[in-house]
């Protein structure tokens, strides 16, 4: 997905988009994935991802408000991540399956080795990045990876 498509996309919502929108605008990396996960069954896995931050007080932008949003979207929604240059902040998109649209944005700030494979894999349930920098998604293979300029 084309950073200007983002950039449109992040510019119409809540905190969590404007610290991820401000992390594009700084330098960031994004990527949004082929294939797409039943918003309920990704509510559900953001809530337990809720639960954990606030148990072992991590930082979080708009993880509350996603998982509500994610809760009442009844369409599946493709994932996407943008990376702070500074890798200190990590940005979870969650959008239509077509990507018009923004369904929601979390953001969670990564401390020391909080590597992003484990926030991917214990967010996303069957969303596993690759060595070779595809994704496996409910049983599809392939992603579409864009850099900082993508």
């Amino acid at each position: 997905m084309e950073r200007h498509l983002l950039v449109r996309l992040l510019s119409d919502d809540g905190e969590a988009s404007a610290a991820a929108l401000a992390a594009l605008h700084s330098g960031a990396t994004h990527v949004v994935w082929d294939g797409a996960a039943p918003a309920e069954r990704l509510a559900l896995v953001y809530a337990r991802r809720l639960r954990h931050t606030r148990r072992k007080g991590i930082e979080t932008l708009g993880l509350e408000r996603a998982v509500q949003l994610l809760a009442q979207h009844d369409q599946p929604v493709r994932l996407g991540q943008i990376t702070a240059a500074d890798r200190t902040w990590a940005f979870m998109l969650f959008l239509s399956e077509d990507r018009s649209a923004l369904v929601a944005v979390t953001g969670v700030r990564r401390a020391g080795e909080y590597a992003h494979e484990v926030i991917l894999n214990e967010l996303a349930q069957g969303l596993r990045p690759t060595a070779d920098g595809t994704t496996v998604d409910l049983g599809t293979r392939g992603s579409e990876a864009m850099g900082s300029d993508g």
